[in-house]
C-alpha cells in the first residue's frame, strides 16, 4: 500500500526534526513539530512549556501533577481524575489520529509510530547516530555546553526511553517497531531525507 504518513522518532541530537522538515519540502506535505505541540496545547488546555517539557518522559510525582495542574493548565484534573501526564498522552494520540486521517504528513515524536500502529499506510523511521556526531550537533545547534552535553543527551534519550516503554509496553530504540533506521552521522541528514522520500513513494 502506498504510504500516507511518515512518523519520524529520533535519539536527541541526531537531526530528526531537520530531516522531517527536509522531507517535508521533498515531499510537498505538511511536517509536524512544533506545530503538533501547539494542536495538543489548543486541544488539551494545557501550555505548550508544559507540553515540550514533558511531552516525551515520564513524571509519575504526585506533587508534580498537582502543582503543574495549577501552574501549566487551564483547568485542574479532569473529571476522569487521569494524571496530567496520561491526559497529555492521550490527546497526543487523538491529534496525532486525526492529523493522519485529515491528510498525508510527517509526525516528529510523541510516540506517533505507536499511535498509528493499526495503519497499513505510514512509515515508521528512527533516526540515530553515535554519540560524538550528536554532541557536535547539540551543541552547534542548540547552543548546549561542551562540559554539559554529553550528560544531556544521555537524560533525554532516557527520559524517552522511558516514556515510550511506559506507555507502549515497547522498547524505543528496538529496529523491529520501525521500517527503517537511519544513521545520520554516517550518511548525512540530507540522503536520510532522500532514502525516505524515495521509500514513501514506493506504490
Amino acid at each position: 500500500m502506498k504510504k500516507r504518513v511518515v512518523t519520524i522518532s529520533r535519539k536527541h541530537g541526531s537531526g530528526g526534526r531537520t530531516i522531517g522538515h527536509m522531507l517535508e519540502e521533498r515531499l510537498g506535505i505538511k511536517c509536524y513539530d512544533q506545530q503538533l505541540i501547539e494542536m495538543i496545547a489548543k486541544e488539551s488546555g494545557f501550555a505548550t512549556d508544559f507540553i515540550e517539557e514533558n511531552g516525551e518522559k515520564v513524571t509519575n510525582s504526585l506533587l508534580f501533577n498537582i502543582a503543574t495542574s495549577l501552574t501549566f493548565a487551564y483547568n485542574t484534573f479532569s473529571q476522569e481524575r487521569m494524571s496530567l501526564q496520561d491526559q497529555l498522552f492521550m490527546t497526543q494520540g487523538r491529534v496525532i489520529k486525526e492529523l493522519a486521517d485529515k491528510e498525508p504528513c510527517i509526525i516528529v515524536g510523541s510516540c506517533a509510530d505507536y499511535f498509528l500502529a493499526e495503519r497499513e499506510d505510514v512509515l515508521n523511521v528512527f533516526i540515530h547516530s553515535d554519540k560524538e556526531h550528536r554532541k557536535k550537533i547539540a551543541v552547534e545547534k542548540y547552543g548546549y555546553s561542551p562540559k554539559e552535553v554529553d550528560g544531556i543527551l544521555n537524560r533525554k534519550d532516557r527520559e524517552r526511553a522511558s516514556h515510550y516503554r511506559y506507555y507502549t509496553e515497547r522498547d524505543w530504540a528496538d529496529a523491529s517497531n520501525y521500517h527503517v533506521c537511519l544513521d545520520s552521522g554516517m550518511y548525512g541528514m540530507e540522503k536520510c531525507a532522500d532514502i525516505i522520500a524515495d521509500l514513501y513513494r514506493i506504490d
